[in-house]
């Protein structure tokens, strides 16, 4: 089901048959340095190189039979290859192939959600400059605290998937590792100089030590840095559908030509795509916890992880490409109801310069305690009426004592509240400049 819903290049990275293709790879890295070596004969590595290949359906036919896949995965192989096929896989065992093929596969995967963590960003960026200055007001604790723009909340995002793709960097330099060490990592059939050249044709560094398998701290590092751009993702999707509410209605997830949102209510367009999103990021989430359960193995190996690998570290993969890939879709379509924003902003009858209000009465002399008791009764009394914030600090013999007319209409200037928004973006896209776009006026 899975699979069904990512992108092709995800899907086909991680089909059988690029699973065992990529463990040929390994076998056949092997027996090149080996052949060089002198230790496999010429013949039998032109042979393995000329007529090696496997059929998915012949290995879990033989699986079926010998509970082994990497056994059925070289018996059919050998098959193909005849007689020099005994050439094969000679000196390795089965995690040797499996866990330096798994390095690769998730390298490559890495490299594929950086791609699309990329597109993502750069939709963002384009939005965030496009409302660089369109103003609305900032929530804390779902409370309207002081105004702001829409492109500073794109910026957050931005910075925040920045930091992400960071994490996928440094994660796919820790897992590019393989190992040829052998059962417990002693080197007791092949030297430590097949397993750098091995690695070398690759394109992989050796572990520097390793006991059957490459440790899973590796492998744990690369879910959790999915398991935080999965988050990031879900927090995007959620401050979307937040602003979706019908009483917000800020933003809105794109709603295509006859979609229908609801078999009972014709006229719902609900956020799903953004809901998806959501509920998505707790299958990485909870894939990254199952890979740092598996860092823990008896002595040098058990297969307590081979099993929860063989879910997890695919369907995380599958599952954040797909989520990017919609999450990217609907930040770059959804619609940005500006008018609305504005309107909410004012909603409140100016209580959102209160903060400002304050600090301008205390920079004119009056006491915090004492400027901080008549702003807020004027706030209090504004929630309960629900309006007349700003003309009732006009009104005000104590507040008018310290500031003149034209002061306290300072105080509600718009403008005022968004001069810094340039120096916020100049941090952000430094070196990323997001393509032009129209803006908004900020003043009132």
């Amino acid at each position: 089901m899975i699979r069904r819903y990512s992108r092709p290049e995800m899907a086909r990275l991680w089909s059988d048959q690029n699973r065992f293709a990529t463990w040929l790879r390994v076998e056949l890295a092997a027996t090149e340095v080996l052949a060089e070596g002198g230790v496999v004969p010429p013949e039998a590595l032109q042979a393995i190189r000329s007529r090696a290949r496997f059929d998915v359906a012949r290995i879990e036919e033989i699986e079926s039979e010998v509970r082994h896949d990497v056994i059925a995965f070289v018996t059919n192989v050998a098959e193909n290859v005849g007689p020099e096929g005994r050439w094969l896989h000679y000196g390795l065992t089965s995690s040797d192939v499996v866990d330096t093929a798994l390095a690769l596969l998730m390298r490559d995967a890495t490299g594929l959600v950086r791609v699309g963590l990329s597109g993502l960003m750069e939709v963002v960026a384009r939005r965030a400059l496009e409302f660089k200055d369109a103003p609305m007001v900032g929530r804390t604790h779902g409370v309207h605290a002081e105004p702001m723009t829409f492109g500073l909340k794109l910026a957050l995002w931005y910075a925040e998937l920045e930091r992400g793709r960071g994490r996928l960097d440094r994660a796919r330099e820790v897992i590019s590792v393989g190992k040829l060490s052998g059962a417990v990592g002693t080197f007791s059939h092949l030297p430590p100089e097949v397993e750098e050249a091995v690695c070398a044709r690759l394109d992989l560094r050796p572990a520097p030590v390793s006991s059957q398998v490459l440790q899973r701290d590796r492998h744990a590092e690369v879910l959790t840095s999915l398991a935080l751009v999965a988050a990031t993702l879900e927090k995007i999707a959620t401050e979307i559908r937040a602003l979706q509410k019908t009483e917000v209605g800020e933003l809105e997830e794109p709603f295509a030509e006859g979609q229908k949102g609801s078999s009972a209510m014709p006229h719902k367009r609900n956020p799903v795509g953004c809901e998806q999103v959501t509920g998505l990021a707790r299958v990485v989430r909870a894939n990254a916890l199952a890979a740092l359960e598996n860092v823990a193995l008896w002595h040098e190996r058990d297969i307590s992880h081979s099993s929860v690998e063989r879910v997890i570290v695919p369907d995380s993969f599958l599952v954040l490409d797909h989520m990017l890939h919609r999450l990217t879709s609907i930040v770059g379509g959804m619609a940005v109801r500006t008018d609305r924003m504005r309107r909410n902003l004012d909603s409140s009858g100016g209580l959102v310069f209160s903060g400002q209000l304050l600090l301008e009465m205390v920079a004119r002399g009056m006491r915090r305690e004492d400027a901080y008791r008549i702003v807020q009764a004027h706030a209090m009394e504004a929630w309960r009426t629900e309006g007349g914030f700003r003309r009732r600090v006009s009104e005000d013999p104590e507040i008018r004592a310290v500031l003149r007319e034209e002061e306290v209409a300072e105080v509600f200037r718009l403008g005022r509240y968004l001069t810094h928004v340039d120096a916020v973006f100049r941090r952000v896209f430094a070196g990323a400049e997001p393509a032009a776009a129209s803006s908004t006026p900020t003043e009132a």
